[in-house]
């Protein structure tokens, strides 16, 4: 199995548009020894030159498919003049940069092949109606994710297998449940190759740490999981939001009951990567302390092309 970063950023991307923050002015100007990243996105395959699942569709799905040949099409019929690698999408929420991708996915030309749970299809279909629009140009052919840890498979990615794990975090800004969550508003995703048996954990969106989520965590071979924010208060000091990390459903890395500390508990061979990392988080400065810091704790930071092959 197979699994690329398409995209590492949390929302806006690194540097976000408007952003004039140490990193995004730093990155702009060279002072700061960082790379860009787009926004949070991984392709799983079950054979490196085989199709795969794009796992959430971010605003940035385009630029991602320009930069990564393993989303190129590659038609078996010299013929044929559309096809796509992509043999359906999953998504983990419904965050706007998660699912806004969907829409530059219309020209697919047959319904999408599309797994979401309940609370996410709801605000797909109401407060934010991207399923609707779809449904004027290719279409959605929409599977339910149930959370009752049945695994399930995408057609044409015979081999990996997925099984959703509720997580408390917070649905998107626009749901009607925002702040009264529902369980299927977020989840994390053990993605596991049938063939060898190793798994990944998959959660960008991670707000509180519980006895499900950590018994995911140390099933594992490797961990994919939320790197928006090294504080707690980073939004608040900067000036940028009243909002902290934990508000609005994000574990941050630091401290004592930090995802750092989370990550120290599992065994030694377990891999370790930080994905979904805002604009503000110093990690993305690869001189910063707190960059050093992780290093000391065997953390990666994925960056846009990292591969990971299980």
């Amino acid at each position: 199995m197979r699994i690329t970063v398409l995209g590492a950023a949390a929302g806006g991307g690194f540097p976000q548009w408007n952003c004039h923050c140490r990193n995004c002015a730093g990155l702009r100007a060279g002072t700061v020894r960082a790379k860009p990243r787009t926004q949070s996105s991984i392709f799983v395959q079950a054979r490196a030159e085989g199709p795969g699942v794009l796992i959430n569709a971010s605003p940035d799905v385009l630029t991602q498919i320009r930069q990564q040949p393993v989303l190129w099409p590659r038609p078996a019929d010299a013929a044929a003049q559309r096809h796509t690698p992509i043999a359906g999408v999953v998504l983990c929420d419904g965050q706007v940069d998660h699912v806004t991708g969907l829409v530059m996915l219309r020209e697919r030309g047959v319904p999408l092949p599309l797994w979401c749970t309940d609370p996410v299809a709801e605000d797909l279909t109401t407060g934010y109606p991207l399923l609707n629009v779809l449904g004027h140009y290719c279409g959605v052919d929409r599977h339910r994710i149930a959370l009752d840890g049945t695994r399930f498979e995408v057609p044409g990615v015979e081999g990996v297998q997925f099984r959703a794990l509720a997580l408390d975090s917070k649905a998107a800004p626009y749901s009607p449940h925002r702040e009264a969550g529902v369980p299927g508003d977020n989840i994390g995703l053990e993605i596991r190759d049938t063939h060898s048996g190793r798994s990944l954990f998959y959660a960008p969106g991670l707000g509180e740490r519980s006895p499900a989520v950590i018994d995911a965590l140390h099933a594992a071979d490797a961990v994919m999981v939320d790197g928006t924010f090294w504080t707690d208060d980073e939004m608040v000091r900067l000036g940028i939001s009243r909002k902290h990390a934990r508000e609005i459903g994000h574990l941050p890395q630091s401290g004592p009951d930090g995802m750092i500390a989370l990550l120290d508990t599992l065994p030694a061979a377990t891999r370790r990567v930080l994905i979904h990392i805002n604009n503000t988080n110093p990690i993305l400065d690869e001189d910063a302390p707190q960059r050093a810091e992780l290093a000391r704790h065997r953390i990666e930071v994925a960056e846009d092309g990292l591969l990971i092959d299980l």
